[in-house]
């Protein structure tokens, strides 16, 4: 992968990453106007209320930039700089970088995927994501989460892979099976969990 397609890869990751936080944080705003004090529609009447000031908020900012489109000038760099900059909140279970090198950790991510994979020619993301939470590693991540890891560790993956005849984001075996330009052929795959 080259350096501008690398960069492509944060700027996607990233605006999905972003738009997630700034989602789940509205969200969560909008929730906490419920009151626990109260009843019925009494109790919910505050998360109506935001609800409405958020999707006010929107349709403002929708006809400021109709009627001013030149403002995406000033936006979209915004944008572009914090989905670059963003980065997956870490957990507690992700392996600390003094004690992991990162040859050692694609290794690992490589073996990881080849044990979901099972005799499968591919996996889905989706399914690595739940193997890892069922196993009590990253409760929290998403697909996005994975590909940004996977990204970072430079591991072929790809939006188009399809298991059962369902085409998503996912891992081909003969692309981790194909050495990378960095790395020699390596030891066969063992059985590891770690992400």
């Amino acid at each position: 992968m080259t350096r501008l397609q690398r960069l492509a890869v944060r700027l996607v990751d990233g605006s999905g990453l972003l738009t997630r936080r700034l989602a789940g944080r509205a969200a969560a705003w909008i929730r906490a106007g419920r009151r626990d004090d109260l009843t019925g529609f009494a109790a919910v009447l505050g998360c109506w209320v935001r609800l409405g000031l958020v999707v006010a908020g929107l349709w403002v900012l929708w006809r400021v930039v109709r009627a001013a489109p030149a403002l995406l000038w000033a936006l979209v760099p915004v944008w572009v700089v914090a989905s670059l900059r963003i980065r997956p909140e870490p957990t507690r279970s992700a392996p600390q970088a003094s004690t992991v090198s990162e040859g050692d950790e694609v290794e690992a991510v490589r073996a990881l995927l080849f044990e979901v994979m099972g005799d499968r020619p591919a996996v889905h993301l989706s399914t690595v994501v739940k193997h890892l939470q069922k196993e009590g590693h990253h409760p929290d991540w998403t697909v996005t989460d994975l590909r940004v890891r996977l990204g970072a560790l430079g591991i072929p993956h790809d939006r188009r892979v399809k298991v059962g005849r369902v085409p998503t984001w996912g891992v081909r075996r003969r692309d981790l099976e194909a050495p990378s330009p960095d790395d020699g052929p390596g030891p066969s795959p063992t059985s590891s969990t770690a992400v």
